[in-house]
C-alpha cells in the first residue's frame, strides 16, 4: 500500500499546510490592518496594485507548493489538477516569477525617481508583464517537452535551469539597489531593500538545496517528506518576510501599528518635518481679512487657508485647495534638499496629478504632462503652473461665494475674539494699576496701595524700571 510519503497527507505535511495558511493570514492583514487603523487614502495605480499583485502572487506560490508537492492527499483524476497548470505555471510565472518581478519594478521606480529624478517613463501593466517573459518563456517550454513524471519532478536536467530563475532576479535586485545606495531615503526604503535582499538570498539558498534534493532523490522517501515539508515552510516565511519589508508606501511604512506617535502623523508633510505642516496651533497669527486683497496673499496665512478649505470641502470642491495647500509645503523645502523635496512632489502627483488619482484636479492636459513627463521631480517650479491655474479657478468658483458664507462670519468672529484675547495677555503681563494704567510701578501714585508687605525679590516684576 503506497504511503504519505507518496500520496501526502504525513503529519509533518499538515504542520507545514498550517504554516502556510497562517503565514498568509497575517500577510493579508498585515497589508490591510495600516490603512484601516489610520484610515489612509486606498492609493491609485502602481501604488496599489503591485502590493496587492504580491498578495495574490504569494498565495499563488503557497498554494502550487501545496498542490505539486503532494502535501494533501488526492488522487489526479482532472485536468486542473495537473502538474502542469501547479507544478509549472503558477508556481513559476504567477508565483516565484511575479513576486520578483514586483520587487524589481518597485526598485526600479526608487531608481528612476531619485537617480534620474523622473517618473518611470513605463506603465506598470506594460513593465511587469516584460519583467515576466523569462519566466513565461520557461513555462512554454516545459508545457511543450512534458518532462515532468506522474509525481510533478522533472530530473536533474530540467531543475537546474529552474533555479537559475529566482537567482539571476536577485541579482538584478542587488544591482539596481548598488546603484541608489548614496541616496538618503527618508523613509528607509534602502534599508528595507538590503533587508529584502538578504531574507530573500538565506531563503531562497535553503529553498534550492531542499528543492534540489527532492527532485533529484526521489526513491528516498523520508527526504521526500522532509523537503517538501521545508519547502513550503521556507516559502511561508519568505512571502511574510518580503511583504512586511516593504517600500512601496512610505506614509503608511512610518505608520508602526506598535508606535503610539505614529497617529499624529496624518500628512506627508508631517512625514518630512516640514515645518508648520501639522494642525493649527494656538501662537498661529490672526489676520484682518480684506476681500480685496489677491487670494493668494490670503492663503499664506495658515488659519484663513484652513477655513476657505472648510468652506470648499464643504462645496465638495476642496481638491484645489488641498492641492494649493500641500505645493506651499512643497516650496518650503529649500532647493538644497531634492530628496524631500522629489519625496513631496511625487506624493502631490499620485493624489493630484495623476488620472484617477484620489483628488484629481482640474488642470489642462498640457500642465499635466508637462509635470507628467518633467525631467526633474525636483525643480522649483514643477508645480507652478498648475498651481496658477487652480488659483484662477478658486478666484473665479469659490471665492466670491466664501465671502457671503458662514465660514467667513466664523472666521471673523474668532479673529475678533483672538485679537481681544492677545490683548488681554499684553495687558495682564503688565503689572499695572486699574486707577492708572499707564504708570507703572513705582511711579504709580497708588503703587503703595497694592504692593505685597514682604520686601520684593529680584524675580518680582514691581522691583524693574521699564
Amino acid at each position: 500500500m503506497t504511503g504519505c510519503d507518496v500520496i501526502g497527507g504525513c503529519p509533518s505535511d499538515y504542520v507545514a499546510l498550517s504554516v502556510s495558511i497562517l503565514s498568509f493570514v497575517f500577510l493579508f492583514l498585515r497589508s490591510t490592518l495600516p490603512f484601516l487603523i489610520h484610515k489612509v487614502p486606498r492609493p491609485k495605480g502602481s501604488s496599489f496594485w503591485i502590493p496587492a499583485i504580491q498578495i495574490i502572487a504569494s498565495f499563488n506560490l503557497l498554494l502550487s507548493l501545496a498542490m505539486s508537492l503532494n502535501v494533501v492527499r488526492f488522487h489526479r483524476r482532472h485536468w486542473w489538477q495537473s502538474c502542469y497548470i501547479w507544478g509549472v505555471w503558477v508556481n513559476g510565472p504567477l508565483g516565484f516569477g511575479l513576486l520578483l518581478s514586483c520587487r524589481i519594478i518597485q526598485a526600479t521606480h526608487l531608481y528612476s525617481v531619485f537617480v534620474k529624478r523622473r517618473l518611470f517613463p513605463i506603465r506598470s501593466y506594460i513593465s511587469l508583464p516584460l519583467a515576466l517573459l523569462p519566466w513565461v518563456a520557461w513555462a512554454a517550454l516545459l508545457q511543450i517537452e512534458q518532462p515532468l513524471n506522474n509525481r510533478c519532478h522533472m530530473g536533474t536536467r530540467w531543475a537546474v535551469p529552474y533555479i537559475c530563475f529566482p537567482v539571476l532576479y536577485i541579482a538584478a535586485l542587488i544591482g539596481i539597489t548598488g546603484a541608489i545606495h548614496h541616496i538618503e531615503f527618508r523613509f528607509d526604503e534602502l534599508k528595507d531593500l538590503w533587508r529584502g535582499i538578504l531574507v530573500t538570498v538565506f531563503s531562497i539558498g535553503v529553498w534550492v538545496v531542499a528543492y534540489v534534493l527532492n527532485e533529484t532523490h526521489e526513491e528516498v522517501m523520508w527526504l521526500q517528506v522532509t523537503t517538501r515539508c521545508v519547502l513550503l515552510v521556507v516559502a511561508s516565511s519568505l512571502v511574510v518576510a518580503f511583504f512586511s519589508i516593504s517600500f512601496s508606501q512610505p506614509l503608511v511604512s512610518v505608520m508602526s501599528l506598535n508606535k503610539k506617535e505614529s497617529f499624529e502623523l496624518k500628512t506627508m508633510g508631517q512625514a518630512l518635518g516640514i515645518p508648520d505642516s501639522g494642525h493649527l496651533s494656538h501662537n498661529d497669527p490672526t489676520l484682518d481679512v480684506d476681500p480685496n486683497e489677491p487670494l493668494d496673499k490670503l492663503l499664506l496665512n495658515k488659519r484663513f487657508r484652513c477655513s476657505f478649505m472648510e468652506f470648499a470641502d464643504s462645496c465638495l470642491a476642496g481638491e484645489s485647495v488641498h492641492f494649493y495647500n500641500e505645493v506651499e509645503q512643497l516650496e518650503r523645502i529649500p532647493v538644497n534638499d531634492p530628496v524631500k523635496r522629489i519625496y513631496m512632489a511625487r506624493h502631490i502627483i499620485e493624489k493630484y496629478i495623476n488620472t484617477g488619482a484620489p483628488m484629481e484636479v482640474n488642470i489642462s492636459h498640457r500642465t499635466r504632462q508637462e509635470i507628467l513627463t518633467t525631467l526633474d521631480l525636483s525643480h522649483p517650479d514643477l508645480l507652478k503652473n498648475a498651481a496658477n491655474e487652480l488659483l484662477q479657478l478658486m478666484n473665479m468658483n469659490l471665492a466670491k461665494d466664501y465671502w457671503s458664507s458662514m465660514f467667513f462670519l466664523k472666521f471673523k468672529e474668532e479673529a475678533a475674539m483672538r485679537s481681544v484675547d492677545h490683548e488681554h495677555e499684553q495687558v495682564n503681563g503688565w503689572n499695572f494699576s486699574p486707577r492708572l494704567s499707564s504708570v507703572h510701578c513705582p511711579d504709580d501714585p497708588f503703587y503703595q496701595d497694592h504692593m505685597p508687605r514682604d520686601p520684593p525679590t529680584l524675580d518680582a516684576r514691581g522691583s524693574h524700571l521699564h
